[in-house]
């Protein structure tokens, strides 16, 4: 499913303009990025909580010459589902 996707189910189902869900979502995604840039994480309650995970430095390995390489620390953003929603995708 794409964004345009997702903004049609949200017509369907929200009695909304597609202008009006569009803009919706990205509002919803500009909040969720600007929290987690915060180090905040967005907990929605029956679906899981976006957040920022710390990814320590470490040394990799080049495929072609073989050389080790410095790879730097990071700050990556990471989902952790909520129990209903592992629910209903197993139930």
């Amino acid at each position: 499913m794409n964004k345009s996707e997702v903004v049609d189910a949200i017509v369907d189902n929200a009695d909304i303009s597609k202008a009006a869900a569009g803009r919706a979502l990205d509002a919803t995604l500009q909040a969720i990025k600007a929290s987690l840039q915060e180090g905040e994480p967005v907990a929605l309650i029956g679906f899981g909580t976006f957040l920022v995970r710390e990814r320590p430095a470490r040394v990799g390995r080049n495929p072609r010459t073989g050389e080790d390489v410095q790879i730097a620390a990071a700050r990556v953003p990471a989902f952790k589902p909520g129990k209903a929603f592992k629910e209903a995708l197993n139930g």
